[in-house]
């Protein structure tokens, strides 16, 4: 049995020697050193044995374990160890080497359009007003003057979430709520998204306007083309000027359309502005009296003005944006040039 021992002790070192995982190492100890182990399986045995020979191969058998148990916990160091330094080289980080680059964010040119827009009104003794993107049929359509079988209210044109609820064609409503909630004098802007069933280059079913409303004693419309002249240079420039179209909103009464010199051209005409020199920007004038009657304001007393303009379109021109649709699609490349 000692030869036997001694055959067992010789094949477990060399095992554990050359084992170089945790894993191995771990089922090498359970083989010789646990419950169900060979040298357990010696002590087992030990009643076959001369009992003056007992205790001094129990001794044996103990040391030999202590020996394999202290070799197996200094392999089990080494190989630690091992793969210690196996993920140092491997992760290793070249101090010396340049950082990487982080990239700079930047507004949106809808959003840079948008902030100067407001200044500019601000500048001008405007306040900014917002309102609830989904809205009803009277503040979207009935208090703003329309005709119950008018053309925007068809589903071809809005977005009717259910019943008299849509979601808003225009920023008027917002005109609308502030006239409900406070008197003249007002003078406000109302920036905001806007929604109707319209996509193509120039046209988007989501988009930004802002619109204007001032109410007050002696408003004439010689007040609504200065404001729109003084506007129009501020953002574009002193050499871009505004004009006004007569046309019909039922909102206004006089109503007219504003186009502005083209930035492209300068009124000289080009593909931008289709050769006429002009580009349109939005609609515009002076609030009707029914309106007026509606909400409760005196317009023997009160006149005021509005007017819509589309961000989106201003920005587009702004920057020289040629299609709509670029500014929606989240193209980096694109956004990287703001």
């Amino acid at each position: 049995m000692k030869e036997e021992l001694q055959k067992v002790i010789l094949a477990a070192r060399e095992e554990i020697m050359q084992c170089r995982s945790l894993h191995d190492l771990m089922l090498l100890k359970s083989r010789y050193t646990g419950k169900k182990s060979v040298l357990n399986g010696f002590m087992k045995k030990l009643g076959h044995l001369d009992p003056k020979e007992r205790p001094t191969f129990g001794k044996t058998v103990n040391l030999a374990k202590e020996a394999l148990v202290e070799l197996l916990t200094q392999q089990e160091n080494t190989i630690k160890e091992a793969q210690y330094n196996h993920a140092l080289a491997s992760q290793r980080i070249d101090l010396t080497m340049p950082g990487r680059r982080q990239d700079r964010g930047s507004l949106h040119p809808v959003t840079l359009a948008r902030r100067e827009i407001e200044d500019i009104f601000v500048s001008l003794g405007f306040d900014v007003a917002e309102g609830r993107d989904i809205e009803d049929e009277f503040h979207n359509f009935d208090a703003l003057n329309t005709p119950k079988d008018h053309p925007a209210r068809d589903l071809s044109d809005t977005f009717y979430v259910g019943g008299d609820v849509l979601l808003r064609t225009q920023t008027s409503t917002v005109q609308i709520r502030t006239m409900e909630n406070y008197a003249p004098p007002i003078r406000i802007i109302a920036p905001g998204r806007c929604y109707r069933n319209d996509n193509d280059a120039s046209h988007s079913p989501a988009f930004h306007q802002v619109e204007a409303l001032v109410v007050d004693k002696g408003v004439t419309f010689a007040d609504l083309k200065d404001m729109l002249n003084v506007f129009v240079k501020k953002m574009f420039g002193d050499e871009i000027r505004s004009r006004i179209r007569p046309h019909f909103f039922p909102f206004t009464e006089p109503s007219a359309e504003i186009d502005m010199l083209c930035v492209n051209c300068r009124g000289k005409g080009c593909n931008i502005c289709k050769g006429s020199g002009w580009l349109e920007m939005g609609g515009a004038g002076m609030v009707d009296p029914h309106v007026f009657e509606m909400l409760g304001i005196d317009p023997e007393i009160y006149t005021g003005y509005a007017f819509g303009l589309g961000i989106d379109r201003i920005a587009m021109l702004k920057y020289n944006i040629p299609d709509m649709r670029l500014l929606f699609e989240n193209d980096i490349r694109f956004l990287k040039q703001f």
